[in-house]
């Protein structure tokens, strides 16, 4: 018999014998009503567990790390508001059910047993995972087992502030809500999540309004590695910003009592704080997991005589609420009601092809009210003289960033100096000055932060446009986009959604600054995000309109988009020789933008140069070399990058002979690999790629010495034409 039936068939004979374990009297404002409800939500948590594991052992169920011993979550949910967002730990299923109680219409058995079932009927992710989750409960679905789910909380719970002082159209929660963020003690060691704790006490500690709750349930152990005892308390306690309470998992009573404290705490405050809530974990980690391979049978077994069930029994009977007998029978009526309806679920529709799978990698679409009818001049001042004449891609890029932001009051932007000081390179500057602090908001340097304040702002209907500073320092947080923002549609069937542009600073070619964190000309990690689109402009003019639809594509279709731009285009003004000007422009039309996947052609030549960003500049100077020598070249600017504009790639290479492929990129897992691979499929030209070397970037002297030059673009055009006219 394994660890399941063994407490099942323990807590039957322990009630029918009267056999409970002893525990503090009942205490505090847990109504009869609400107790009941918890102690209905903890019987189902257990029968739904119980289920989760037969439906395996059938092959008709793809899920077992359950949520029995973490019952007291179901008093939290209580404690709280249905309206209040809630990240959930993966154990938290007492708390979905007892919040589907506080609404109308729910059927949480029905709709666990779908998702376990992998059906396509699942409402929250439609057979895509088993996630907890619900759009009519407010609890977006986490895949998160690292917490990594916890900076996004922290971005959420600002954005209740911020939606008080300007709310925007697609606001999801009330200016009093409180959200809500759960995890296990093992997860609190993580990076990601410390990250998330030092973000809301810093932000508290100045005063900043964060309504977060961190609920951290204490069972002791992470899979087999025990916490130390004491180690959450000793880390918590007395941590500066973030308010601490203790609650007693075993006791329903105990838990509603200091939950609702804490969250009374925070709604009047606006202050986070951190429940510590003390849980027993029951089963091992999941199915297949024995604890007694690495517990003694001892410890299971003292572990199991402290069911958090039973003391729910005892509670109720001690409080005059309900006889154990007739606890006794509510817990066999749930689980003879799991199994008819599981019964049932199993034999509902699944996904069966990618089609249907891929289906919700795509947000919906929604509507916008109109956008401001901002007065220009007021907002530009003597900027809007300069704009008769051409300027540099940095300068474009700032001013397509005010009109954007001058048109749409629900785009914020966040980053490491991106307000007063205007970012590194410029970029931003006047911006915090025109649209005020709340809008261009100072972050403290933790890249998790950043994205995971925009990802949770995003939530809450702003649409941010996070930075970070150097495309090097987004590996020390890419997950935020992998693993949280570009799954949320996917995982949750459209039905949460976070939009945003992430304005990355980045590639190669910076003249003597920084070395490889400053310069990294790796895309590696960005393009194999489904869903996610990648943007490279190769100048001003076309970073503007490139950054407006990036934005239009956010606003409308709730997309992500990493806008990367090239660190050493921000300057340029010059092409061929000291003061020509020649690589500046002229600020485009506000109306006027460049459509996801339309490529830039120009030239008409049969050899083809495919490129972007700085390929574009150093193949434009390249062509004048070569078409003096005879060879006219097309050159064809890409910009998008993820998804690969294919058809307009292969209509603009229309008659081309011959082909090159100019990659700033490394040779391995460069840009250049999907471009052969494509062309190769496609077209019966000549081929040739010329790449980045397969390293990371010097400094000084030798900073561009692993990338392409103009002379290796001349080179490389001879080589692959022969030298023939």
């Amino acid at each position: 018999m394994d660890r399941a039936e063994i407490v099942h068939e323990n807590f039957r004979a322990r009630v029918a014998s009267g056999d409970l374990p002893r525990g503090r009297a009942p205490a505090g404002p847990l109504t009869p009503e609400l107790a009941v409800q918890a102690f209905r939500a903890g019987c189902l948590t257990r029968a739904l567990d119980r289920q989760s594991r037969a439906m395996s052992r059938a092959g008709q169920g793809f899920y077992t790390i359950g949520s029995s011993g973490h019952e007291a979550m179901a008093a939290v949910a209580l404690a709280l508001r249905p309206g209040d967002m809630a990240f959930l730990h993966y154990r938290d299923a007492a708390f979905q059910i007892a919040r589907a109680g506080q609404v109308p219409g729910q059927n949480p058995a029905w709709d666990m047993l779908l998702s376990f079932a992998s059906s396509s009927d699942d409402p929250i992710s439609g057979g895509r995972h088993k996630v907890l989750g619900s759009r009519a409960l407010m609890i977006p679905p986490q895949t998160s087992t690292i917490a990594s789910h916890l900076p996004k909380a922290v971005g959420a719970a600002y954005a209740v502030g911020a939606a008080r002082r300007h709310r925007p159209e697609h606001a999801l929660m009330a200016d009093d809500a409180v959200v809500m963020c759960s995890f296990g003690d093992a997860s609190a060691n993580h990076s990601t999540a410390q990250g998330a704790f030092n973000t809301a006490g810093w932000t508290s500690y100045q005063s900043v309004p964060l309504p977060l709750l961190f609920v951290c349930e204490d069972n002791g152990i992470g899979i087999s590695t025990k916490t130390p005892r004491g180690w959450i308390e000793a880390g918590f306690a007395a941590r500066p910003g973030l308010k601490y309470f203790k609650a007693d998992g075993l006791d329903i009573y105990d838990t509603y009592r200091v939950a609702q404290q804490a969250a009374d705490y925070i709604r009047t405050r606006r202050k986070p704080a951190f429940l510590h809530l003390r849980t027993i974990r029951l089963y091992g980690h999941a199915g297949a997991d024995i604890p007694t391979t690495y517990l003694t049978r001892e410890e299971v077994e003292a572990e199991e005589a402290q069911d958090p069930l039973l003391h729910a029994v005892r509670l109720l009977d001690q409080a005059g609420v309900m006889a154990p007998a007739t606890a006794l029978d509510i817990y066999d009526q749930t689980t003879a009601r799991v199994a008819r309806v599981a019964a049932e679920a199993v034999t509902r529709p699944r996904l069966t092809d990618a089609a249907g799978v891929m289906a919700s990698i795509l947000p919906p679409r929604r509507q916008n009210r109109p956008s401001n009818g901002a007065d220009r001049a007021a907002v530009f001042g003597a900027d809007l003289k300069q704009m008769a004449d051409p300027q540099p891609m940095s300068r474009l890029i700032n001013w397509a960033l005010t009109d954007l932001m001058a048109a749409h009051p629900e785009l914020v932007m966040m980053g490491e100096d991106v307000g007063r000081k205007g970012g590194v390179y410029g970029v931003t500057q006047k911006l915090q000055a025109r649209f005020g602090a709340d809008r261009m908001i100072d972050t403290l340097l933790d890249e998790q932060a950043i994205l995971g304040l925009a990802i949770g702002m995003a939530q809450n209907g702003f649409v941010p446009l996070p930075e970070i500073q150097f495309l090097a320092y987004l590996h020390n947080a890419e997950d935020q986009i992998r693993g949280e923002a570009a799954t949320l549609p996917f995982f949750s069937n459209g039905q949460f959604t976070n939009p945003m542009v992430l304005r990355i600073a980045g590639l190669g070619y910076q003249k003597g600054f920084g070395g490889h964190f400053h310069n990294d000309n790796s895309l590696a990690v960005l393009r194999d995000i489904p869903g996610v689109i990648v943007a490279v402009p190769s100048n001003g003019a076309d970073a503007a309109m490139m950054l407006r639809e990036s934005v239009r594509l956010a606003r409308e279709e709730q997309r992500v988009v990493v806008f990367v731009e090239p660190i050493a285009l921000y300057p340029m003004r010059d092409l061929h020789a000291d003061k020509d000007g020649l690589w500046m422009r002229h600020y485009p039309d506000p109306s006027r933008l460049i459509p996801l996947g339309q490529v830039g052609t120009t030239g008409k030549g049969a050899c083809a140069i495919v490129t972007f960003a700085n390929g574009v500049y150093l193949a434009t100077q390249a062509r004048a070399e070569l078409e003096a020598m005879g060879h006219p070249i097309r050159i064809i600017d890409t910009r998008w990058l993820s998804p690969l504009p294919k058809a307009a790639l292969t209509e603009a290479v229309a008659g081309c002979s011959h082909i090159l492929i100019l990659d700033e990129t490394r040779h391995s897992g460069g840009v250049a690999e999907a471009l052969m691979a494509h062309f190769h499929e496609t077209t019966s030209a000549q081929l040739a790629r010329l790449t980045a070397e397969d390293s990371f970037i010097a400094t000084g002297p030798a900073y561009a010495a692993t990338m392409p030059s103009k002379a290796g673009v001349v080179a490389a055009v001879l080589d692959l034409v022969g030298g023939v006219k």
